[in-house]
């Protein structure tokens, strides 16, 4: 079983506004990560601010608040991959990451299932790329477990921290020339680009 998880808890301070809720191409921004996880996941996981509704989220996933305002994206991870128990793999993504291309998804999919790793992340110039990532959901729930408590918070610190392979810019954008997988929405003008 996969399960899709979309950070969606972020405080968006660049943004200005309820970015995940800004339109894109005439939906929220939120729903278009959903909605490519849907796609190709069993489960699909959305990880929202403490006290949030998940009214906006599309109908027919599961919504989970993260237990403590301002703990950073690893905290979402960790809210997220224990709502994930299920699964022996989770595909996780950004709420504001509205474009990840399917054929990419499964490449990181297949990667992970023939690799002795427990993650799987795009390789962006020189250096990876903390998402979209493909984790060992048992695997990395404990790295993210002691990292929170070594009071760490960036989603960087448990690709860093998981025996982790990069799938080069030359594979993955054999499959995503435009390189929409990695195209993440931080400001108002990127929702025209």
């Amino acid at each position: 079983m996969l399960t899709g998880i979309v950070l969606a808890g972020g405080r968006a301070t660049r943004f200005g506004s309820d970015k995940l809720q800004a339109s894109y191409q005439g939906l929220p921004l939120v729903h278009h990560a959903v909605l490519r996880l849907v796609e190709l996941c069993d489960d699909v996981v959305v990880v929202l601010a403490p006290g949030v509704d998940g009214a906006a989220v599309p109908p027919g996933v599961r919504t989970v608040n993260d237990p403590t305002p301002g703990e950073g994206p690893l905290a979402g991870l960790h809210t997220g991959l224990m709502e994930a128990v299920r699964s022996d793999v989770v595909l996780v993504v950004g709420g504001d990451m509205p474009d990840l291309q399917l054929d990419v998804a499964r490449e990181m999919v297949r990667v992970l299932d023939e690799a002795a790793v427990d993650a799987v992340v795009l390789a962006d110039g020189d250096r990876p790329r903390p998402l979209p990532c493909v984790l060992r959901t048992w695997e990395a729930a404990d790295v993210v477990h002691t990292l929170l408590h070594a009071g760490r918070r960036r989603l960087r610190d448990a690709i860093d921290s998981l025996r982790t392979a990069v799938i080069d810019e030359a594979t993955w954008t054999a499959l995503d020339p435009r390189r929409r997988s990695v195209f993440d929405v931080d400001e108002p003008d990127d929702l025209n680009r």
